[in-house]
C-alpha cells in the first residue's frame, strides 16, 4: 500500500501536495499548543512528565512533516510559491513547536510544579495563535481569500502584542517578589522568555504568509 500511496502522491498536483503537508503541520502545531495548555494547568510534576512525552511526540511529528516538505521541495520542479517562502513557512512552524517543547522541558527539568496565571495566559494566547495560523495557512492556496488572510495576520499581531505586555508584567512581578529564591526567579524567567519567543515566531510565520500574498497577488 505504501508504494501505491507514493505513486499517487507523485501524480498529485504539486500545489495539493504542499497544501496537504502544511495542513498536517498546522494541525499538529495546534494540537501541541492545546497539549501545552493542558500541561500548564496541572500542578503535578509527574503529570507534567506524562504530558511532556505526548508533547515530544508532537515535536517528532512536526520534524517528520518538515522533512516531507523539504523532500517535496527537492523533488518538485514547479512549486506553488517561491521555494524560499515555502522553506521559511516550514522552518517557522518547526521553530514554534520546538519552543513550546523546550518550555515544557524547562518546567519539568526545573521541577516547577506551579501553574501561575502568567503561564496559563501565555498558553491560552499560543492556542489562539496556533488556531489563527491553521486558518490562514488553509486559505493561502486561494488568493481570493486575501482579505480574510490579512484579518488573520492582524489577529496574530494583536495576540503577539498581548504576549509582549504579559511578558513585561510577569517579569516585573518576578523581580518584585520579596523573599523569593533568586534561583526560582531565574528559572521562571527562562520559562517566560521561551514563551515570548514562541509568540514572536508565530508572528514571524504570519509575516512570511503576508509576503506570499504580496508576491502572488
Amino acid at each position: 500500500m505504501g508504494k501505491v500511496d507514493a505513486v499517487i502522491r507523485w501524480f498529485m498536483p504539486k500545489e495539493e501536495r504542499f497544501h496537504e503537508l502544511f495542513a498536517k503541520d498546522t494541525a499538529n502545531l495546534l494540537r501541541a499548543a492545546r497539549l501545552f495548555a493542558d500541561f500548564s494547568q496541572g500542578t503535578s510534576i509527574e503529570v507534567r512528565r506524562v504530558k511532556m512525552a505526548e508533547l515530544k511526540d508532537r515535536e517528532h511529528e512536526g520534524d517528520r512533516i518538515t522533512r516531507q516538505i523539504f523532500d517535496a521541495l527537492n523533488s518538485t520542479f514547479i512549486t506553488p510559491f517561491d521555494r524560499e517562502d515555502i522553506r521559511s513557512l516550514a522552518t517557522d512552524l518547526d521553530d514554534v513547536l520546538d519552543s513550546l517543547e523546550g518550555v515544557a522541558q524547562y518546567l519539568v527539568i526545573f521541577e516547577l510544579a506551579e501553574a501561575p496565571e502568567g503561564l496559563r495566559q501565555f498558553a491560552d494566547i499560543l492556542v489562539e495563535m496556533a488556531g489563527e495560523i491553521e486558518k490562514i495557512t488553509e486559505m493561502i492556496w486561494n488568493l481570493a481569500n486575501e482579505r480574510k488572510i490579512h484579518e488573520g495576520i492582524v489577529r496574530i499581531s494583536d495576540l503577539e502584542n498581548r504576549a509582549d505586555v504579559l511578558h513585561n508584567t510577569v517579569i516585573a512581578d518576578l523581580f518584585k517578589s520579596r523573599g523569593r529564591d533568586p534561583i526560582e526567579i531565574l528559572k521562571w524567567k527562562e520559562v517566560y522568555e521561551g514563551l515570548e519567543n514562541a509568540c514572536d515566531q508565530c508572528k514571524e510565520y504570519s509575516h512570511v504568509v503576508g509576503n506570499v500574498i504580496v508576491k502572488n497577488a
